[in-house]
């Protein structure tokens, strides 16, 4: 059997057991792939933010005697599905911008675009249907919530060019990844406050933090082609960036915290977190890719514990 990746059908930095390829037919996968179905961990760091900033405002809320569990669970299952669906369209998007250069880079040269799996005319298809989904999610806000997803389209626009005329494409990752902490506010309270602003502040600290580890899983490609990163800034010494990307978003998160009126068990989530962004850091070895990988991964740990935290502190208040 071929040892080709794109001979069977799998992109070369993808795992081969994921259920896109037990469930799906095999003629689907290039479109699994687009979209990014068979690397979760994508849609998961997109959703945290939303989540934080839902359970920030549920907070707020039951303070004020105005949180409505139905309303709660409802826009969780929305950005859910929301973000799903955007992280896939802005993947598919990306390709598309970045055909030339994945051809470039041993570890995307065997996804779909790159490979001939689809043609740009079916990727643009798929990434229009999968707005297209977003946009009906969207649309189940009120509407200045409405008018900031729509806005928020500028950042994920302006994203995949930056790697070619900066050093920091990971802050204008953060900008589209982060917006979500400002959406879960403006869901509950139709405005954005000081908490959500501090709050999407925290979150760009922290993409820009964990999506540099997961840069310099490409340094040695992205300089050959000529591709700019934050790996490529920091050089060998990305640690002191870390802790003051890592320890700025801890800082913020507390701020967003305390302005929101968070209980004590959203702090205790919190220093669990701070524990975890910090080991990370200590543990980092910037020469090993797999490892690189594998930390980046475990952010999403990470923004699961500071979601429960605020949970947690949403129920002791609700009691």
């Amino acid at each position: 059997m071929s040892t080709n990746p794109a001979d069977s059908g799998r992109v070369h930095d993808a795992p081969s057991n994921n259920w896109v390829y037990r469930v799906l037919p095999r003629a689907l996968w290039p479109y699994a792939q687009l979209a990014r179905w068979d690397r979760p961990i994508g849609w998961q760091l997109l959703l945290w933010p939303c989540f934080w900033s839902a359970a920030l405002a549920a907070n707020a809320a039951a303070a004020l005697g105005t949180f409505s569990v139905g309303r709660f669970v409802f826009h969780l299952l929305l950005f859910f599905i929301g973000s799903v669906a955007m992280r896939g369209a802005g993947c598919t998007y990306n390709d598309i911008i970045d055909h030339d250069i994945d051809m470039e880079v041993a570890r995307t040269r065997s996804r779909p675009l790159p490979s001939g799996r689809v043609t740009r005319a079916q990727a643009k298809i798929f990434m229009a249907l999968q707005a297209l989904a977003g946009l009906v999610v969207l649309l189940q806000f009120n509407g200045f919530s409405i008018f900031l997803g729509v806005f928020s389209l500028v950042f994920v626009a302006v994203y995949p060019f930056a790697k070619r005329f900066t050093d920091w494409p990971q802050f204008f990752l953060g900008l589209a990844f982060s917006w979500g902490a400002v959406m879960g506010w403006s869901a509950e309270f139709g405005t954005v406050g000081l908490a959500s602003i501090a709050l999407y502040l925290a979150a760009i600290a922290w993409t820009v933090g964990y999506d540099t580890i997961y840069a310099y899983q490409d340094k040695e490609d992205d300089e050959l082609i000529g591709v700019r990163s934050t790996a490529r800034r920091f050089g060998d010494h990305p640690r002191p960036w870390l802790f003051g990307l890592y320890g700025l978003a801890v800082l913020l998160l507390f701020v967003a915290f305390a302005i929101a009126g968070a209980g004590f068990l959203a702090y205790a989530g919190l220093l669990v977190a701070a524990v975890l962004l910090f080991y990370q850091i200590l543990v980092l070895d910037i020469h090993d890719a797999t490892q690189c990988l594998a930390l980046f991964k475990f952010n999403n740990v990470v923004g699961l514990i500071v979601f429960a935290g605020l949970c947690a502190a949403l129920l002791v208040r609700l009691m």
